[in-house]
């Protein structure tokens, strides 16, 4: 739709086109120019608690550029003497009551807080250190809170209420003792925190930060006696090499295979292997489903995404048997593993690399154990396995690219394109039709499962019955289709959800990025998949191997899991803008 000119703006003298922006923040920036913030998102509301966006226009008025709309004629100025003085004493007083032992923050080198001081060139801080000790929550296996380096920003708070309708935290407190913390500070482990993280992904200082997992990791690697095998997660490959000066979304699997064979690790698989399980069994089950002639009032949901699972287990208990059985493909493969070298159980450690901190608990749960023993022992995010990298020294851009391990080693694009948003669900539609032809697969990626919106719509005749499809990602989206589907006014047979709004590639393990890089690290995916020489998981020879072999006659018994909710629904409110999907 063709934007109106709504008139002109003079920027620092510039002259500038009012295009539809939503507030003078993005008219400023439109023209190259950078204005700091702490407490503006474009995905949530606009808080303007932070002051740092404070423009100043001709009269000598001053005003938070993130909340001003932008009017025909409007003059301001970014960078007058005043302006710069006024963010420093910001800079300042947000220094006075904080944590200052950067060099020991898990943060360090991302934090913008940290960045802004070195940016306005605070060389000192006129006013004493007014925070106390640290004071940290470490209660939850995927997150750790610590109090003493909040701003209260309020990200963590917006991004949990507005976009994942948690609503785990929120300010409580008023004036100087104000925090951010959940409903009577209880920890965050028994609070209704289903360990998505995205509250640690737009934390600007490292108050919230995922789990680091890596000093278990390094020690079991150190132990000459165990056998350690990893597997990585499909986003992982499109997002960590950033941090080493690829380029956004290029495909590094080849070079993190080579640097975790560097860190010592004996064998190293995909996980996109274990996804082609998970096709294969979640595919079936839809199947049985359209064959028993029953009419279902709710669909078959996904069950990859451990806190879409919480959160279900949370918020909607009575749902727990719509759950698809099958693993997701991080157990799915880490079962396999373990079956395979069943007579060393004990002493094979299983590592997997994932873009996501639920997998942190999805990891400890009852259902993915085997005598008495964890499938995964280890859960480490893209964050944690850059630091590894850099810790041992390895010079990433340097290495050659390698290839994963045999008997585990062959994978579809199917399974590759796990990593985003409608990637379970074309990659299950690829499955289920009857059309196998080159042409049926660019047919179904045309039929509304890609891209990043956060709820899409899709359907396929199977057996000359139109099956209706539902992808959704970000929960907040999740709650409200549930609710249609609860009112009678959708129906759907299937339905996919992811937790993190656009996928795994936005994981709150990922390093951070905005809509237009998790785009990118989308399409990376999606050129992985055309490259596979194999596009259906059903055509994968590996898995007519382990059917006829390893899983023969124990399928259920090694892929499937029966959720049982263990926990009481919770009396948090739900507020969902109804019909409207979350942004994201």
């Amino acid at each position: 739709m063709e934007v109106k000119n709504r008139g002109m703006a003079i920027i620092d003298g510039m002259p500038v086109e009012i295009e539809g922006e939503r507030n003078l923040l993005e008219l400023i920036r439109k023209v190259g120019i950078e204005l700091p913030t702490f407490c503006y998102l474009s995905e949530l509301s606009i808080h303007g608690a932070c002051r740092m966006c404070m423009v100043e226009d001709k009269r000598g008025n001053l005003a938070a550029a993130c909340s001003e709309q932008p009017r025909n004629g409007m003059e301001i100025r970014t960078n007058t003497a005043r302006l710069r003085k006024y963010r420093k004493n910001i800079l300042e007083l947000l220094l006075g009551n904080h944590c200052r032992d950067c060099t020991a923050c898990g943060f360090s080198g991302k934090c913008k807080l940290q960045d802004l001081a070195m940016r306005f060139n605070i060389a000192g801080v006129r006013f004493p250190n007014a925070m106390s000790e640290p004071s940290v929550d470490a209660s939850s296996p995927c997150i750790v809170k610590d109090k003493s380096k909040c701003i209260l920003c309020g990200d963590c708070v917006r991004m949990c209420e507005e976009i994942q309708t948690v609503g785990a935290i929120a300010f409580s407190r008023r004036g100087s003792r104000m925090t951010i913390g959940t409903a009577f500070d209880i920890p965050l482990a028994h609070s209704n925190c289903v360990g998505c993280g995205q509250c640690a992904a737009v934390c600007p200082t490292g108050s919230i930060l995922p789990r680091d997992d890596t000093g278990d990791v390094w020690r079991d690697l150190a132990d000459t006696d165990n056998m350690m095998t990893v597997q990585i997660a499909p986003a992982v490959r499109v997002a960590l090499g950033r941090e080493f000066g690829l380029p956004e979304g290029e495909n590094a699997i080849g070079k993190i295979v080579a640097a975790l064979r560097r860190l010592g690790f004996a064998e190293v698989y995909d996980t996109s292997t274990g996804a082609d399980l998970t096709i294969l069994e979640e595919s079936k089950e839809l199947l049985e489903r359209l064959a028993d002639g029953k009419r279902h009032a709710m669909p078959l949901f996904t069950s990859c995404c451990p806190a879409w699972v919480r959160f279900c287990e949370l918020r909607y208990p009575e749902l727990m048997s719509e759950i698809s059985t099958s693993f997701s493909p991080m157990h799915m493969l880490a079962s396999v593993i373990k079956e395979q070298y069943r007579d060393v159980f004990r002493q094979v450690r299983h590592v997997a690399i994932m873009p996501c901190t639920a997998k942190k608990f999805e990891r400890s749960r009852h259902e993915f154990s085997r005598d008495g023993r964890q499938l995964v022992d280890h859960i480490v995010t893209t964050r944690e396995l850059v630091r590894m990298i850099k810790e041992a020294g390895i010079v990433f851009s340097e290495l050659e690219s390698e290839a994963v391990d045999a008997p585990f080693g062959a994978m579809s694009g199917a399974g590759v394109i796990f990593g985003v948003s409608g990637g379970v669900t074309e990659a299950v539609l690829r499955r289920v039709s009857t059309d196998k032809s080159p042409t049926a697969l660019r047919r179904i990626a045309l039929t509304g499962v890609r891209g990043m919106a956060g709820v899409k719509h899709s359907s396929i005749t199977v057996d000359d019955r139109e099956v209706r499809i539902a992808v959704v990602s970000g929960l907040g989206n999740a709650a409200m289709l549930i609710e249609r589907i609860k009112a009678g006014e959708e129906r759907y047979d299937f339905v996919e959800v992811m937790a993190c709004p656009g996928g795994c590639v936005s994981g709150a393990g990922q390093p951070y990025a905005p809509q237009a890089q998790r785009e990118m690290r989308g399409r990376g995916l999606y050129s992985a998949d055309k490259l596979c020489n194999i596009r259906r998981a059903e055509d994968n020879p590996l898995m007519l191997s382990l059917y006829r072999g390893l899983l023969k006659g124990r399928t259920h018994e090694l892929l499937h899991a029966h959720y049982k909710s263990s926990v009481q629904r919770t009396s948090i409110t739900i507020r969902i803008r109804r019909g409207k999907p979350v942004s994201g």
